[in-house]
């Protein structure tokens, strides 16, 4: 099977690499990040057309995602029933990452932003294209 590609899905991708990161923030909200090895730290802004798509893809570390405008509506590729979850605009997700199959679309009529936040294993690849995993007819 081929990777499924994107279609009307743009990337802007900044990156910076750190060899640990130790955040512990005591206030309210309580905050707790430890990443022991050397990691790539990404900021990910993607703009997605209407009627566009991500492509079926994983990244093999965690992705915190906010929509910023438009409706996200995000199908795994592990849902047999092919239901999506659908986020708007000031609402976000956390994809885990290491091997969860997902692709995002815009089946609105506004453009759709997300901004994402993603730690991925030094040298690692940020995205990876996935076959298509047949649990929807797309």
């Amino acid at each position: 099977m081929s990777a499924t590609p994107a279609n009307g899905f743009a990337s802007d991708v900044a990156k910076a690499s750190f060899d640990s990161l130790r955040i512990i923030y005591a206030q309210q909200p309580k905050i707790r990040l430890l990443v022991n090895d050397p990691a790539d730290y990404y900021a990910v802004t993607n703009t997605v057309v209407p009627g566009g798509y991500s492509g079926w893809h994983t990244h093999p570390g965690p992705s915190v995602v906010v929509v910023k405008s438009g409706v996200a509506t995000v199908y795994d590729g592990d849902d047999p029933t092919c239901t999506p979850e659908v986020y708007p605009a000031g609402t976000g997700f956390v994809d885990p990452g290491d091997g969860h199959v997902h692709m995002v679309r815009n089946e609105g009529a506004e453009t759709l932003i997300t901004q994402a936040f993603q730690i991925i294993p030094a040298g690692g690849t940020r995205r990876i294209d996935a076959p298509s995993p047949g649990t929807c007819p797309f």
